[in-house]
Order: structure tokens, then sequence, then C-alpha cells
């Protein structure tokens, strides 16, 4: 089975419903706040989910789910694929495997369980042979106004290649590609505003959308994200398997 130690922090694939449940109010508690409605859906039951835990108290700390496809075929069967017209990846032919549902615990703010989360989807990685990393990365609130220099940076730098930028499927969209055209990014300010999973994204050479869904359910503004493996710096590579051994 997967896992991993590092630190205060160990890292394991959930094995019993009991442990689903955690991560379904984990979930619960970072997207919706005390007291909603247990965060589930049926990708819950053919995802394998990751656990984030700390081994002095054995809290979750954070979790995160893994969908594995065979290739860019099976993209329609995706949660993404609601969101997205994804046709552009139905040609990739490695295996794929979509990464959603990310959380740490708003009680805890360790750079190091971002980290050690990273590692353990490293193991993932190197472990089943996928080649293809992707998933929808969440902005906090539906109010794009907060993330403008976030969002003009990602046009910019970080629009996914042709062949693979996603097309526009949801009802509700900002395109910020075309709206902030002629904006300049303040580079700190847009790093301020990306949320961290994002940031990691981005530093391993990921690549985003052109718009971002407004997802009032989860009170999130999302881009989708995708990162082809071999596309990651060697020397983040390197720092990724130094955590994962």
């Amino acid at each position: 089975m997967l896992s991993l130690r590092k630190g205060r922090y160990i890292t394991r694939l959930a094995e019993t419903p009991a442990d689903v449940l955690a991560a379904q109010e984990l979930r619960t508690l970072t997207f919706r706040g005390p007291g909603s409605a247990l965060d589930r859906d049926p990708f819950d039951e053919i995802c394998k989910h990751m656990l984030v835990e700390d081994a002095r108290s054995g809290e979750l700390v954070c979790c995160f789910r893994l969908l594995p496809l065979s290739g860019g075929a099976e993209i329609g069967q995706s949660y993404s694929a609601q969101y997205y017209e994804l046709s552009g990846l139905a040609d990739f032919t490695g295996p794929m495997v979509e990464m959603g549902r990310f959380c740490i615990h708003p009680d805890h703010r360790d750079p190091d369980i971002l980290r050690v989360a990273w590692g353990a989807m490293t193991q993932y990685v190197d472990e089943t042979g996928v080649e293809m990393l992707f998933g929808c990365s969440s902005f906090k609130g539906t109010e794009a106004d907060a993330y403008m220099d976030a969002f003009a940076l990602l046009k910019e730098r970080h629009l996914a290649p042709k062949r693979f930028l996603p097309r526009i499927k949801a009802p509700n969209v900002f395109k910020f590609a075309q709206k902030l055209r002629q904006r300049k990014p303040d580079a700190k300010r847009a790093m301020l505003g990306m949320p961290p999973l994002l940031r990691t994204y981005l530093m391993m050479g990921g690549w985003v959308s052109d718009h971002a869904v407004v997802d009032r359910d989860l009170n999130t503004l999302h881009v989708f994200t995708g990162l082809e493996i071999k596309a990651i710096p060697p020397a983040r590579k390197r720092l990724l398997r130094g955590v994962a051994g």
C-alpha cells in the first residue's frame, strides 16, 4: 500500500468507510463550513482517497482523492468533465490521474503539510506510471475581483497549449483570458492571490484553462489545471522525489 512518513506527518490511502468519512468531513469543514451537509458525491465510490495525518495526534490534516484513467479516451468520466469541454485531451495516450477535492484543515498552516501531500502524489505517480496529472484548482469565493492579478498572470504565462485547451461547458464562467487581455499583472499581488495548490502546479510547469468556472455550490472559482509529468523541471522532480523517497 502506498504510504509515506515525513517528520510529524503520515500519508496513506484510505482503507475503510470510516477513512473515507473522515475525508468527507474534512472537505465539508474546508469547503462548506461547520454544520453543513456532508460533502460527498458519486465520485467518492470510484476514487482512491489520500490522507495526511498528524503522527502524534492521529488527526487528519489534509486529504485529496485520485481518479486513475487509462488515457484521454476516458476523460469524459472525470469530475472535471462536468464543468469543462475536454475533447482536446481525448487523444492523450498515456495513463492519467485526476486529483480532486484537495484540502488542508483550516486550523493547520504548517507548509510541510503541502510538501508531504505532494510527496505522496509523487510516489503515486512514480509507482503507477502516470503521464498526466489534472484537476480543478480552486480560488475561495465566487467573486473574481480579488484575484484579477492572479488571473492576469495565468493569462500571460500559464495558459494550456492550444491542442489541450479546455472549452467552455459550464453555464457560469469568468473568461479571464479574454477580459484581461490588456492587463499587465502585478506579480507579487498575483502570487499572493494564487491558491497554494495551483502555485505548486505552476512551479512544476502546469497550465490552466482560459476561463474560470463559478461554482456556487462549493463557493469557489476554479480553473482546469493540467501537468504533463515529462514537463516537470529536473530540479523540481529531484525535490519531490526527495520528499517521496
